[in-house]
């Protein structure tokens, strides 16, 4: 089995923490009638004891309500990043270990009521370093453009209209690649270091008005990649097998450029209930050091059926977020037009495709996936860790995955094609909030990947 993010562990032991140590409300001041003056924070305004969070009458003028979410005022907490701890603000203590690249450790802390702009704008750092010399530091803002304040208490949030910039720098000793090609093995890993330094700000908007069924979005990144031998035991560095892919890559400078359209009936970006889209994006890297340039082509689809939920009523149609069962389908076609370094090139496996397999288990200059996910939810209305600390509900999500690379699209009908299934584990803050740890099974491993958010 192989080594995995642990991240999710983490968050939970950053949870334990804020309880162990305390991140009640400061204590009421006796410093006079002005200050007893102040309004007490109600972390169930808005929301009932159990968590459910009771539907509000949104203003005649917003279309597409079912597309905006809404926060009730027991969710914005005021006060600093620590007073607001757990509820609107995270910080979470990471540990991990592997031979290759020793013991390491780090910290995550993100904010998603940044400047308590009443939950309208959200950041985040993680930084990280081992005792071998594994670097990842990132800063992460993101503002939500489409944005209300109700005048009955709380917000109402519009998903698919923000703006976001992204700051980073990597230093990975495990890179693992094994060839180009659908027909390549376990036996043939390779790994390499990658050191890269980053800059994006990316734009999403939906067309012509908020929550209407055009969504495009446009990004411009600016990257920098410097590689050098690989550090897992027992294994070959890619540059030894592979000289010319890794000095075609190696010190390479770019800039790119993205570009995206789709149609889009679901009711939420990030943890659909129903409905279905369709896209298409263009990554396009015009200026790349030596000359060359390239981009990566992609056309996705996804869709989202209601089912009765098994270990639930589903809730009423007076709730904000009842719990809703669902089977989801996913798809995608990804091609290579031009020179890229081979780390670009469309790949499977890891946390979002084939996630029996490890991370870029296949590269090559094409690619398809398709998957279906069973999304029920087992504990409905989860637990309270505090008055202001509750986790929304837990579930599960089995899948089942196909996927191919070719070198070119033509090729992909005639590629060996690959599968993993398994079961996810599901754990939702709120409804934009999804985190979970996918058991992952294929024909050569049994891998585990956890993240934050849906894989499609």
């Amino acid at each position: 089995m192989r080594r995995t993010s642990c991240a999710l562990a983490s968050w939970c032991f950053g949870a334990w923490v804020g309880c162990a140590v305390g991140a009640e409300d400061p204590p009421v001041s006796e410093a006079g009638p002005e200050a007893a003056q102040i309004p007490q924070f109600d972390p169930f305004r808005g929301m009932d004891r159990d968590g459910r969070i009771p539907k509000v009458r949104l203003p005649a003028d917003v279309a597409h309500p079912e597309r905006w979410r809404y926060i009730p005022e027991g969710r914005i907490k005021p006060g600093n990043i620590l007073q607001r701890f757990m509820v609107s603000s995270f910080i979470t203590p990471i540990f991990y270990f592997e031979e290759a690249i020793g013991a390491g450790g780090g910290v995550s802390i993100t904010d998603i009521d940044f400047r308590e702009q009443r939950r309208r704008e959200f950041a985040g750092i993680f930084a990280a370093h081992s005792t071998e010399g594994q670097e990842r530091y990132s800063l992460v803002w993101q503002r939500w453009l489409a944005h209300r304040d109700l005048a009955g208490g709380g917000v109402i949030q519009e998903e698919r209209t923000w703006l976001r910039g992204v700051l980073g720098y990597n230093r990975t000793l495990t890179r693992r690649f094994f060839g180009i090609g659908p027909d390549t093995h376990e036996r043939d890993e390779t790994s390499y270091t990658d050191e890269s330094a980053y800059l994006q700000t990316m734009y999403q908007v939906s067309l012509p008005h908020p929550g209407d069924d055009v969504v495009g979005s446009f990004g411009v990144r600016g990257e920098h990649h410097n590689l050098a031998r690989g550090r897992i035991s027992g294994r070959p560095s890619t540059e030894t097998v592979y000289p010319q892919l890794v000095a075609d890559g190696d010190s390479i400078d770019s800039l790119w450029l993205t570009a995206g359209l789709r149609y889009d009936t679901r009711d939420s970006q990030h943890n659909p209930y129903r409905g279905w889209m369709l896209s298409a994006l263009v990554d396009a890297a015009p200026l790349q050091t030596g000359e060359q340039s390239g981009a990566i082509g992609e056309v996705r689809t996804v869709g989202v059926i209601t089912v009765p939920g098994l270990f639930h009523d589903g809730g009423s149609s007076d709730e904000e977020n009842p719990p809703t069962d669902v089977i989801a389908i996913g798809a995608f076609v990804q091609w290579t037009m031009g020179d890229v370094p081979f780390y670009h090139l469309p790949s499977l496996g890891g946390s979002d495709t084939l996630r029996g397999y490890i991370g870029d288990r296949f590269t090559d200059r094409a690619a398809w996936h398709a998957g279906i996910e069973y999304r029920m939810w087992v504990m409905p209305r989860g637990f309270a860790i505090s008055d202001t600390i509750r986790i929304e509900r837990l579930g599960l999500a089995p899948f089942y995955e196909l996927g191919s690379v070719a070198s070119a699209v033509a090729r992909l009908r005639d590629s060996r094609v690959h599968e993993s299934f398994g079961v996810g584990l599901r754990a939702e803050l709120e409804r934009t909030a999804v985190f979970r740890c996918d058991l992952g099974w294929s024909r050569e491993q049994f891998a585990v990947n956890v993240a934050y958010g849906l894989s499609f």
